[in-house]
């Protein structure tokens, strides 16, 4: 999460627009494999929304804990490479980025285990609707236990982005997949098409409310439907080019940046709500 610099006055949130309204589509073959095809939301990816943590306009997905924006919950891990990665990352935090190391282990050592300090165990709800085994980010005074507090002399928010900052790293090589991914939520399935031929599916999208589960509807505030967050200098296929990369790969990324960028020269895509409601 950054800080985007904006004026706001500290108050109720913005009404959020509906979840469902009239959005963009575009598809088109990965240049490099023609057994994948790509489609994106031209409406999210054109939008204007930026993280706008550490700004009065980021009320926090809890309403007690403003100053923690989406951090309230920790992170769960995908997978093992996921786990891997986080723990390389940790290696690299100075005292300079991460305000709780100390506390991460202290609690690990009173709880023994295996596991490494910084996680613990929890359960999410597998694909047949039963509660399955998973990893996340141990939790530290309600929050994540990297999460740094406002006042911290390297600044509030995830320690491993101040890392990524600090070091030159992208985001999505310092931070765990669902915490760099997020608002962007990739989708991908196999689908079998008349003539029999089997493709992959990859679509992109915004990560709304839903995108969290049943629990997403609960969530006291969420920024992607919020005018408040739709204020960026730039549409979200710039600004989150690094992610959108990652996820799909340089070559899928130079097409779809190409079509954002003719329909934005022509604008012809349909503007995502919360975009039109900030600028009106």
């Amino acid at each position: 999460m950054t800080a985007t610099e904006r004026t706001s006055t500290p108050g109720a949130p913005a009404a959020e627009v509906p979840l469902d309204f009239p959005r963009e589509w575009y598809s088109f073959p990965d240049p490099a494999n023609d057994q994948h095809l790509v489609s994106a939301d031209m409406t999210w990816l054109l939008s204007s929304w930026t993280c706008v943590f550490g700004t009065p306009a980021c009320h926090g997905i809890e309403a007690d804990q403003p100053d923690s924006g989406c951090c309230t919950h920790g992170a769960f891990l995908c997978d093992d490479d996921d786990r891997a990665r986080l723990t390389v990352n940790v290696e690299l935090l100075g005292p300079e980025d991460w305000q709780h190391r100390g506390a991460a282990l202290e609690a690990a050592e009173a709880e023994g285990g295996d596991l490494e300090p910084w996680l613990e165990e929890d359960e999410l709800t597998g694909d047949d609707g039963e509660p399955e085994p998973a990893l996340r980010t141990r939790r530290h005074g309600g929050r994540c236990v990297f999460f740094n507090d406002v006042g911290f002399p390297a600044g509030s928010g995830c320690a491993l982005h101040h890392m990524a900052l600090r070091t030159g790293r992208t985001l999505p090589e310092s931070k765990p997949d669902v915490c760099w991914q997020l608002p962007i939520r990739r989708t991908q399935e196999w689908e079998a098409r008349p003539d029999e031929v089997e493709v992959l599916h990859t679509r992109i999208g915004e990560y709304d409310r839903r995108g969290w589960g049943p629990g997403g509807l609960d969530l006291d505030w969420y920024c992607t439907g919020s005018p408040e967050a739709h204020v960026g200098a730039d549409p979200v296929f710039v600004s989150l080019r690094d992610e959108l990369v990652e996820l799909l790969g340089a070559d899928c990324y130079e097409v779809l940046a190409a079509a954002c960028r003719r329909r934005r020269q022509l604008g012809i895509v349909a503007v995502h709500p919360a975009t039109e409601r900030a600028t009106s």
